[in-house]
């Protein structure tokens, strides 16, 4: 199965033999690098298979991660997943991406996983001991997010966005900081052979996008 995940500044791939309860990771690149999740998914991809002695068309399924993050990077591997799928007609699985560093930390504790979405701002998801999700994804200032922490009652946090703004949430940070290949797996629901519709393969962007529809023409006077 492959891994892909380009909702944080890592280029996450990687191939996994899936196990009920421990996924096998054969091969896998991450590259942390927010401005090359186009340049450097495929060759990633093609590295992963040749280290694991496979080729795309032993793939049996994919797994892609499906944010949130910010637009630019996080479509690179949602399109780059469904093409793939498409192509090789095998199974696709989406997954949210805060699941899949949930799924990696089993530390046993209340979780919050927060990632950074630019702007000054992060996207959060809580979980319980048992690594459900309980609270979000949302997007908000991670002034407002510490805000909000006694209410979530989470005592540790794990992702990027956990360890940028540490000072602010006053959380102990711990493992991981962005999603593995095999946290994505486990995360994911494999359970289904049958390929996911376009409706069950969405983005999760939490914002609106910037650019809108323009105004209608002023009037010119003379």
């Amino acid at each position: 199965m492959l891994a892909i995940d380009t909702a944080t500044p890592a280029i996450t791939a990687g191939v996994v033999r899936v196990d009920p309860t421990n996924p096998e990771t054969l091969a896998s690149r991450v590259t942390v690098d927010p401005r090359a999740h186009g340049e450097l998914l495929i060759p990633h991809l093609a590295a992963a298979l040749a280290e694991a002695g496979l080729d795309f068309d032993d793939v049996d399924a994919i797994v892609c991660g499906t944010g949130p993050g910010p637009f630019t990077g996080l479509r690179v591997g949602m399109v780059t997943a469904a093409s793939l799928a498409h192509a090789l007609a095998v199974p696709l699985h989406g997954v949210c991406t805060h699941d899949a560093i949930a799924a990696d930390s089993a530390t046993g504790e209340t979780l919050l996983v927060v990632t950074d979405a630019r702007r000054r701002e992060v996207y959060w998801s809580a979980y319980d001991p048992t690594g459900h999700r309980t609270a979000g994804p949302d997007v908000s200032t991670p002034a407002h997010l510490a805000e909000r922490l006694p209410d979530l009652g989470v005592t540790a946090a794990a992702g990027q966005g956990a360890r940028l703004y540490a000072h602010v949430l006053g959380l102990p940070v711990v493992e991981p900081a962005y999603p593995s290949p095999a946290g994505l797996v486990t995360a994911a629901d494999t359970t289904t052979v049958e390929t996911t519709t376009a409706d069950h393969f969405r983005p999760l962007y939490l914002r609106r996008p910037d650019a809108v529809e323009p105004g209608p023409r002023k009037k010119v006077t003379t």
